[in-house]
C-alpha cells in the first residue's frame, strides 16, 4: 500500500529531517510509529500523507508512482487516507457532529447519510448523543474521540494518526482500541508515537526513528 524508497527530506540548505528512508506498509496491516519528540516521525507522516514531496527518493502508494503526479492525481490519492492530526485541527465553531460531517459534505454525500454516518461514528468512538456539543466545550479525550471519528467517516483505505492519544493518560488504551478495531475491518493503520510504553502493550509491527534514520524493530510481545 506505501512504499518508500530512499526517501531523503531536507528544507532549503539544511540538514535532512528524514535520511536514506526505505519503508514498506503491507495492506490491512497496523503499524506503530516510533521515536522522541524532533525524530521527524511529524515529517514522514506528511510525506506518506502527501502533504510534502521528497527532496530525493520516491514514494509510491496505492501503487501509483507519486514522484510525478499533478496536484489533482495527488487529491485523489489523499482522500483515500483519514488522518489524525497532532494538534487535532477541530473547528472550535462547530458542533462536534458538524465536524465529523465535514468531509462527507465537501464530498457532496446527501444529508440524511451525513446524519446516519455521524450517529453511528459517534457512538463507536464513546460519543454517543453529543453530536450537537460545542466541540470548544469538549475536554481533551472527547476532542480526540471526535478527531478520530472524522477521520474514519468516509472508510479510509490507510489511516494514520499522529500523537493521537496525548501526554500517555488514561484515554490511551480505549483510543489505541479503536485503532484497533478499524484494523480489524481491513484499513491499514500507522500511528506515530513516544509512548514506548503503550506500544509495548500491543503486538504490532514498530519502526523506530532516530534523528531521521528508520529503524525496523519487529513485533515485540504485549505486556
Amino acid at each position: 500500500m506505501v512504499k518508500l524508497e530512499h526517501v531523503e527530506k531536507r528544507y532549503d540548505a539544511g540538514a535532512p529531517i528524514i535520511c536514506d528512508v526505505s519503508l514498506t506498509l503491507e495492506a490491512g496491516a497496523f503499524y506503530f510509529l516510533t521515536g522522541a519528540s524532533g525524530a521527524g516521525k511529524t515529517t514522514l507522516l506528511r510525506l506518506i500523507t502527501l502533504a510534502e514531496r521528497p527532496t530525493r527518493g520516491s514514494l509510491t502508494l496505492f501503487g501509483a508512482d507519486t514522484t510525478t503526479l499533478g496536484r489533482d492525481a495527488r487529491a485523489a490519492l489523499r482522500r483515500r487516507i483519514g488522518i489524525v492530526f497532532q494538534d487535532l485541527r477541530l473547528i472550535d465553531a462547530l458542533s462536534a457532529g458538524d465536524n465529523v460531517a465535514l468531509p462527507l459534505r465537501i464530498a457532496g454525500a446527501a444529508e440524511d447519510k451525513v446524519r446516519d454516518n455521524v450517529a453511528e461514528l459517534l457512538a463507536w468512538v464513546g460519543m454517543a448523543g453529543r453530536g450537537d456539543a460545542p466541540t470548544a466545550t469538549l475536554s481533551g479525550g472527547e476532542r480526540r474521540r471526535v478527531a478520530i471519528a472524522r477521520a474514519i467517516v468516509r472508510r479510509p483505505e490507510l489511516l494514520i494518526a499522529d500523537e493521537p492519544t496525548g501526554d500517555g493518560d488514561e484515554t490511551a488504551m480505549p483510543l489505541i482500541r479503536i485503532f484497533e478495531q478499524m484494523h480489524h475491518l481491513g484499513t491499514t493503520v500507522l500511528i506515530a508515537t513516544d509512548d514506548s510504553a503503550l506500544v509495548r502493550k500491543f503486538e504490532h509491527q514498530r519502526f523506530h526513528l532516530d534523528r531521521g534514520m528508520l529503524l525496523d524493530v519487529g513485533v515485540a510481545a504485549a505486556q
